[in-house]
């Protein structure tokens, strides 16, 4: 499998910001997570003699995704998410994913964001590390 076209970060941004003009967000938090170095073994503590990756491949579950995306989208004070997923061979530093989401107060778009991002991480997609 190919690699998605990774759009620019700026305007991708710019483009869910504008598409959300409409929907009266006091502000909008953003993840952007990428391929890091050290193997998850590694970053969570839990192996640190694991090797360092040198690349991933990375897929996702469009339906698995969609519906985490309208449980996000139903949470209270939440009025605008948007998600992009990366997929196919990866390298260090290559973005996985963009996640923006906006909403009226702080407290909820962070608990949001966070929900989100941890069903997406968690429950809808398949990262295999290269070593």
């Amino acid at each position: 499998m190919s690699q998605t076209k990774r759009p620019s970060a700026d305007e991708w941004l710019r483009e869910a910001k504008a598409d959300a003009a409409a929907s009266d967000c006091g502000m909008f938090l953003l993840h952007n997570g990428v391929v890091r170095r050290s193997a998850k073994a590694k970053a969570r503590g839990m192996d640190a003699s694991a090797a360092d990756v040198t690349g991933m491949y990375f897929s996702y579950d469009a339906e698995k995704t969609a519906a985490a995306i309208r449980r996000a989208e139903a949470m209270e004070g939440i009025r605008f998410v948007r998600v992009w997923l990366n997929e196919g061979e990866l390298q260090v530093g290559d973005d996985i994913m963009y996640v923006l989401v906006g909403g009226d107060i702080r407290p909820r778009v962070i608990d949001c964001l966070q929900a989100l991002v941890g069903e997406i991480k968690n429950e809808c997609v398949t990262e295999t590390e290269k070593h």
